[in-house]
């Protein structure tokens, strides 16, 4: 949307209305806010994007930051999702003359408000849109692909723990002649793994999507590629042979985490339960840097984690025991080993900075399992 100062501080007032009735959980108050900022100018493509997009954005970053529950983030997610109903309601049909586009979110990926953001935009822009919404699984992707014959397929993934399932997804789409545009935050902030994987375009928000799909994509280079043409190092096996064993390293993992975190000893099941959930994580975005051979993927999902659980008042210095014991597990796996000793390098070096900043005397707090993750990043 562009505009001056005036048009920009009308969206922003509309954003805080809406956020104000989702987080109290009002669906009907939320849609008049909608419906109000259509009437009073505000372009549909921007109510999608610059409201209801914005609002969601800070539904993340508030139950990252622990200043709302995952109920409420829930519920937050539900309302923006009908809301968005109103605006196809009110917006009418679509032309479709721009062509037709398949909008799905990969395999094992939830987080579907963005992809149906994207397909209200591109309707909007005059596409006809198959929206598949969440988890929609390879085979029955393609199956529909074949049946409709769209001009494109716009694949989204919020957590990079999908990666390797878009990539298989990307590589069948492209053998059934249709070209993949991807986005998400999966794919990197510059798109980096968009381009690793073999998409044949990235964008990072709906707009420049719905711009890059307007000009056209053309059919597939490599219908026909195979992972290991894009990921040569996946020959070492690491990654296969760490996703297999993800079950069995999570275990022991916990059963040796009270030596390094002694007041663990005491936990009951549930308590346990959540560390190994935590830990579970842990291995998971290990696997998808084996994966794409891309340590920042590890590391980055740390950084997060961290701040996730000082935001619940669990030092981030649990994380250097997991680290270290899973390099200890891993200690005949070259890559593996080798990034969870820098990670956790990395992480202990953080740790004593801030405990620099703390001073003597800080009070300790609460370990892994008293605060479990039930998320792994990224907006709903």
């Amino acid at each position: 949307m562009t505009g001056g100062p005036e048009t920009t501080g009308q969206v922003a007032r509309y954003a805080d209305l809406l956020w104000d009735a989702v987080l109290r959980g009002d669906e009907y108050t939320a849609v008049d806010v909608v419906v109000d900022a259509l009437r009073d100018g505000v372009d549909a493509e921007s109510v999608l994007l610059e409201i209801i997009g914005a609002v969601q954005g800070r539904v993340g970053e508030e139950w990252a930051a622990n200043r709302i529950s995952v109920a409420q983030e829930h519920a937050a997610t539900a309302i923006n999702d009908r809301v968005i109903g109103t605006i196809a309601l009110t917006s009418g049909r679509g032309s479709g003359e721009r062509g037709r586009i398949t909008v799905a979110c990969v395999d094992g990926e939830w987080h579907a408000l963005p992809a149906r953001l994207l397909a209200e935009v591109l309707r909007l822009r005059g596409f006809t849109v198959d929206y598949l919404g969440a988890q929609v699984p390879s085979p029955h992707l393609i199956t529909h692909l074949h049946r409709t014959g769209p001009d494109a397929v716009a694949l989204s993934s919020s957590i990079a723990t999908r990666l390797p399932t878009a990539h298989a997804t990307i590589s069948a789409c492209q053998a059934a002649g249709v070209p993949v545009i991807v986005g998400g935050p999966a794919f990197g902030r510059d798109g980096r793994h968009a381009r690793q994987l073999g998409a044949d375009a990235w964008a990072p928000d709906a707009r420049a999507a719905a711009d890059t799909l307007t000009a056209g994509l053309p059919a597939p280079a490599h219908p026909h590629a195979q992972p290991m043409d894009d990921l040569p190092h996946l020959s070492d096996q690491e990654f296969t042979l760490v996703s297999r064993n993800t079950t069995q390293l999570v275990a022991a993992v916990v059963d040796r985490l009270p030596e390094r975190v002694p007041s663990m000893s005491g936990y009951d099941e549930a308590q346990r339960m959540h560390t190994a959930e935590d830990v579970r994580h842990i291995v998971d975005f290990l696997g998808v840097a084996l994966y794409t051979g891309d340590s920042r993927v590890f590391t980055e999902f740390l950084d997060w984690t961290a701040a996730v659980l000082s935001a619940r008042s669990v030092p981030a210095g649990v994380l250097v025991p997991v680290l270290d014991l899973l390099a200890d597990e891993l200690r005949d796996f070259v890559r593996a080993a080798e990034l969870l000793r820098s990670a956790s390098a990395g992480r202990a070096a953080i740790d004593a900075a801030g405990a620099a900043a703390e001073g003597p005397g800080a009070p300790p707090g609460p370990v892994p399992g008293d605060a479990p993750l039930h998320r792994t990043g990224g907006t709903t």
